[in-house]
């Protein structure tokens, strides 16, 4: 009888040490669908502005090439994402669409050093070029007279004067100013203020410029397209973000 007991405790053990095994688990996802939802709720926050239609899209990987700052998202010509495209985070301009399969994108992002954009600083409207430097973190803007009224902390957003990239967006963050008074140009160092190497989730912006440019990617025949292959598209007025 006592061995019976014993055997049935044992029994009962196993059992409950399966039960916390598989609750444990729910917990791990729970946290996980709990962060993936805080990250949705900050890029809500990046809806483009004036009514700029757009789509959501997710990381697939990652360019194993330390020289080579590209990523691929999920969305495709299906979706009617165009080469151009500008695509963002929660925090700022990503980069823009190089390439396009049916179901894929490839994006040059910001950090490439092949990758530039026309901004300003938000404190004074002062325009210039930023380019990558190649790494993960590094930017650099471009040909800054030495006595450019430009500081350290200052942000740096879109200007929208390439026609691609819409007005106002941050792209980075100015961490380093060293005059050089032998030159006529300063050394200025920036840090995106896109999450590159943490974000998951982005926005593909289909631009008015692109709109023009591309007569058979006007906003009705996206926005035809989308409803199509059942991607919910948004704008600035809705509530929230959808993503499929």
């Amino acid at each position: 009888m006592a061995v019976m007991r014993q055997n049935d405790l044992i029994d009962e053990n196993q059992h409950l040490r399966g039960q916390l095994l598989m609750l444990s688990q729910r917990v791990q996802r729970m946290a996980s669908l709990a962060a993936e939802n805080d990250r949705l709720r900050q890029l809500l926050k990046a809806t483009p502005r004036g009514n700029i239609p757009y789509i959501t899209a997710e990381l697939m990987m990652l360019d194993n090439d330390p020289f080579i700052q590209q990523m691929i998202i999920d969305r495709g010509q299906r979706e009617g994402v165009y080469v151009g495209q500008p695509v963002v985070d929660a925090s700022g301009l990503a980069g823009q669409v190089i390439s396009v399969s049916r179901y894929t994108s490839r994006v040059l992002l910001v950090t490439d050093a092949s990758h530039a954009v026309p901004v300003q600083i938000n404190r004074n409207g002062l325009r210039f070029i930023v380019q990558g430097n190649g790494g993960s973190d590094g930017l650099e803007v471009l040909h800054v007279p030495n006595n450019a009224d430009i500081q350290e902390g200052d942000l740096l957003i879109t200007s929208g004067l390439a026609h691609r990239f819409p007005e106002g967006y941050p792209v980075a963050q100015v961490t380093q100013v060293e005059r050089d008074p032998g030159g006529p140009f300063a050394n200025v160092e920036a840090r995106p203020m896109a999450q590159i190497d943490r974000s998951r989730q982005f926005l593909l912006l289909f631009t008015r410029d692109a709109f023009e440019a591309e007569p058979e990617l006007d906003s009705n025949a996206v926005m035809g397209a989308l409803k199509a292959v059942g991607v919910t598209a948004g704008t600035e007025s809705e509530e929230g973000v959808h993503a499929q």
